[in-house]
């Protein structure tokens, strides 16, 4: 680019392109390798929000019995626009491995490392490992201790949006049978690790007490992060959505109408459908599994608005996410065998189910869908 151009306008342009050329442009000057590592240029290019979005499917092979990885860009061609996308030592090294959630680019896998003796009874440590697949940069983090006996532990992860710092909560509960008492006295157990200062601290205010137990699947919308949860009282058990807030780190009890509240808890998760919350529901109605949609409206409580349903009269089937377009993936099972095959939901095309031509080992199937950004690259 000309020295004629004012710097602050070459910044101007090059904070518009994608990750691709800007990994190349680092190696140009100095001056443009120092501008697009600082922390002001990443936050301004992830504010755009013109990237393109990409849906990375994880999966367990059932030929070499080890997690795959594939990438789909989420646009009109997104079958032929499909890449296995480099997968980090930190990743791979990852043992029951499963993906915490996605934001801003980045992803947030779970998992357990090897202690001495290299087997399956010496996965004594858990870690957290945040992923950029777009700059092929990871981090590790250790979650900050050992689970006590009768202890059971969720964990969120979102980036706030305020600082563009990823955060990481550990939220540790008792289980069912453990102290009877104090699940209804004393508040939660929670962490929250900052990558700005690489630590885990204590959350201490503003705690819902233990008879509310969050389950792990998780989204994050805006600066929310949302989990599926219920409260566990004497007599009966309510559904609800538990919300934590990335910025100011308070959570929030999001209350469900009556048709959800009383479900069967492990028959509702959390989902992301066109940036609003939305819930699913599944159901067994005359031999068909039916997972039907509902969406909060307008952020209010209670109001739910459903949306649709799906059936699938040959076998069970469990929404992984939804496309831009809002078009649901959905995992299709066979439930004769352990196969699976992912699927997108096009109820107004001539072939409702367009498959995706992956195959792997049932429910261990993830969909995340992540944009490109320079988190992590520094």
């Amino acid at each position: 680019m000309s020295d004629q151009i004012p710097f602050h306008i070459q910044e101007d342009i090059i904070k518009r392109l994608p990750v691709k050329p800007l990994l190349q442009f680092r190696s140009v000057s100095k001056a443009w390798k120092s501008l697009i590592d600082s922390s002001g240029f990443i936050a301004a290019h992830s504010a755009l929000h013109t990237h393109p979005q990409h849906l990375l499917v994880k999966y367990e092979d059932l030929v070499e019995n080890e997690d795959k990885y594939v990438s789909f860009i989420d646009d009109d061609t997104l079958l032929q626009q499909r890449f296995v996308p480099f997968v980090p030592l930190s990743v791979k090294s990852l043992r029951h491995s499963k993906i915490v959630g996605s934001d801003q680019g980045l992803l947030c896998l779970y998992g357990y490392h090897w202690g001495p003796g290299n087997s399956d009874s010496n996965l004594n440590w858990s870690s957290i490992v945040l992923w950029n697949p777009s700059v092929r940069k990871s981090i590790v983090v250790d979650m900050p201790y050992m689970l006590c006996s009768g202890e059971t532990t969720s964990v969120g992860f979102g980036v706030c949006p305020v600082a563009n710092d990823p955060k990481i909560v550990e939220i540790t509960q008792l289980r069912f049978w453990v102290d009877k008492e104090s699940e209804t006295t004393k508040p939660w157990k929670v962490k929250v690790y900052t990558l700005s200062s690489g630590k885990w601290r204590n959350v201490s205010t503003n705690l819902p007490n233990r008879s509310i137990r969050v389950r792990w699947l998780q989204v994050v919308i805006d600066r929310f992060i949302y989990w599926c949860a219920f409260h566990k009282s004497t007599t009966h058990t309510r559904n609800l959505i538990m919300s934590f807030d990335i910025t100011d780190e308070n959570f929030r009890v999001v209350d469900l109408p009556d048709s959800l509240a009383e479900h069967s808890q492990t028959e509702l998760s959390v989902c992301k459908l066109r940036e609003s919350l939305a819930m699913l529901q599944y159901s067994i109605d005359i031999g068909k599994h039916v997972c039907v949609v509902w969406m909060m409206e307008h952020g209010v409580q209670r109001l739910f608005t459903k949306l649709f349903s799906i059936s699938s009269p040959h076998g069970s089937m469990t929404i992984l996410g939804f496309r831009k377009s809002g078009q649901p993936i959905i995992e299709v099972k066979d439930d004769l065998s352990e196969l699976s095959d992912l699927a997108v939901y096009e109820p107004n095309s001539e072939v409702e189910m367009n498959d995706l031509e992956i195959c792997g080992r049932s429910n261990l199937f993830s969909v995340n869908s992540y944009m490109e950004t320079l988190l992590l690259l520094v």
